[in-house]
Formats: C-alpha cells, sequence, structure tokens
C-alpha cells in the first residue's frame, strides 16, 4: 500500500490533466493537420497565404520583444525595493499588486479611456492648449500609437505578476551571501549583480516563460484598444474560429502559437540554466 499511495494521490490530477489538456490539445493536432475529411497541411498553406499572418506574427514577436525585457527590469526594481523596506513592506506590496486583480479587458478598457476621443489624454492636453479638438490616437492612421497603448496596457497589468514571484525567490536567498559580499568589500551594485541575480536564476526562469506565455497569448487588450487594426496570433486565431468559421486554420494559428511558446522556453531555460546543486 505504501507503494501504491503516491500514485494513488496523484491520479486525481492526472485524470484531470488528461480529460482537460492532453485530450483537447490531442484534438487541436488532429485538426489542424485534417482538411476535408484527411490527413494534409492545407490548413497551415492556407494560414501562412493569409495576408494578415506575417502581420499578426511580428506585431506578437515585437510586443514580446518589447514588453518582457521592460517588465523584467520594473519587477528587479519593484522587488528590490520591496525587499529593503523594513517597514511599509506589505502595504508598497500590495499596491504593487493592485493590477493582478484586473482581468485583460478591463485592463484594456482603463487604457482605451485615457487614448480614446474623448478620454483623459485628449481632455489633459485640450486644457493645457496643447490641441484645440480631440485627436483620433486609435485610429488605422495610427497604427504605432495603438501598438504603444498596447504595450503600456501590458506593461501596466502584468508586470506584477513577474514581481510577486521575483520577491517570492528574493526571500528565499540567505542574508549572509550578501552580508559577505558587502564584508569583502562589493558595491551594491555588484552585490546585486555577483550575488542576486544569480540565486534568483529559478524565480526568473519561471517568471520569464510565464511572462512569455502570456504575451504569444495577448488577445482582449488588442481588442479592446484596437480592435482588428491590429493583428495578433491570438487575435487571428479567434476570428478563423469564430468569424471565418475555419477550425481548420484557427487550430494551425493555435500550433503555431503553441511552437513559439515551447521555442522560447526552451531559449530562457538555456540562458538561466540553473546547475546541479546550485538551487538553496
Amino acid at each position: 500500500m505504501p507503494r501504491v499511495l503516491p500514485y494513488l494521490l496523484l491520479l486525481p490530477a492526472s485524470l484531470f490533466l488528461l480529460a482537460f489538456f492532453f485530450y483537447p490539445f490531442g484534438l487541436v493536432v488532429v485538426e489542424s493537420f485534417t482538411r476535408g475529411g484527411e490527413w494534409s497541411t492545407a490548413n497551415f498553406e492556407r494560414m501562412f497565404g493569409h495576408w494578415k499572418f506575417s502581420t499578426a506574427f511580428w506585431n506578437t514577436i515585437w510586443l514580446t520583444a518589447i514588453v518582457v525585457p521592460v517588465q523584467l527590469i520594473m519587477a528587479l526594481t519593484m522587488a528590490s525595493m520591496v525587499q529593503k523596506l523594513k517597514t511599509g513592506r506589505s502595504g508598497l506590496l500590495y499596491i504593487f499588486a493592485i493590477p493582478l486583480g484586473i482581468s485583460d479587458l478591463a485592463a484594456g478598457l482603463i487604457w482605451l479611456a485615457i487614448f480614446e476621443q474623448s478620454g483623459f489624454l485628449n481632455s489633459f492636453l485640450h486644457f493645457f492648449g496643447v490641441i484645440d479638438r480631440p485627436v483620433l490616437f486609435l485610429g488605422y492612421q495610427n497604427l504605432w500609437v495603438i501598438f504603444l497603448a498596447v504595450c503600456l496596457a501590458e506593461i501596466w497589468r502584468a508586470t506584477a505578476i513577474m514581481m510577486v514571484i521575483i520577491v517570492a525567490g528574493m526571500g528565499l536567498i540567505p542574508k549572509e551571501y550578501g552580508e559577505a559580499a558587502e564584508v569583502f568589500g562589493a558595491s551594491r551594485w555588484q552585490r546585486f549583480t555577483k550575488v542576486t541575480l544569480p540565486l534568483l536564476r529559478p524565480s526568473l526562469q519561471t517568471a520569464l516563460i510565464l511572462r512569455i506565455l502570456m504575451a504569444f497569448e495577448v488577445f482582449a487588450v488588442v481588442v479592446a484598444l484596437g480592435g482588428t487594426t491590429l493583428p495578433v496570433l491570438m487575435g487571428e486565431t479567434f476570428q478563423w474560429q469564430f468569424q471565418l468559421n475555419d477550425r481548420g486554420v484557427a487550430a494551425a494559428y493555435a500550433m503555431v502559437i503553441l511552437g513559439l511558446s515551447v521555442a522560447f522556453s526552451l531559449v530562457v531555460l538555456r540562458l538561466l540554466h540553473v546547475p546541479k546543486g546550485a538551487r538553496i
């Protein structure tokens, strides 16, 4: 019985994953390689040949490449501030974590209220005499403004996720390491780069992989701020599934997102490799 007990405890979770992850995933794989009842790559050919695919692909890549590094720097800064405080630490952590309670769509609507014609930004600029009439910031003529608004909304909404993970990782680092480095004359920056960051690798792995996966799946914020004006991979998946009623191509988009997620996750694991025995 003791030998069987661990497997019995894992059985409910295993059944849950089998029923609600692996089985649907298998259906998506089959759907992506099936066209007209036959096994083929026609769905991928149609996806790659569509004029929006290239734009959606590069918009998603650029969004990830810009947002994730900025969020990493901000999360490290915020986590360091929280760790150094002796009083008011819980209050500051709570303030930083407020965006965690806001959904993707709600975050998009908040930033829509800032950038739309009757929004805060137009009112602010008009009040100080910068503009005479409201400016359509989120129009198709200003794609870069829509992209910037999406980046700002994503940075504001999801930086706290990385920050919480990094704060937890910093809490596991023994203070003696930093104190020893200080005794040997290391500056604050040297202690951070030579002591804290190397010991944060496991937490950085988790934070970066989670954030990259979320960046590739960005959807609601883009819909709220740009609609279909700014194509992204997840948005195109939705369009093919529900607007164009082509489940095969939608499944092909899902496979592309999965491939990108796996590839970038492997890159992060490679770059932040944690040697055996180096974990705290």
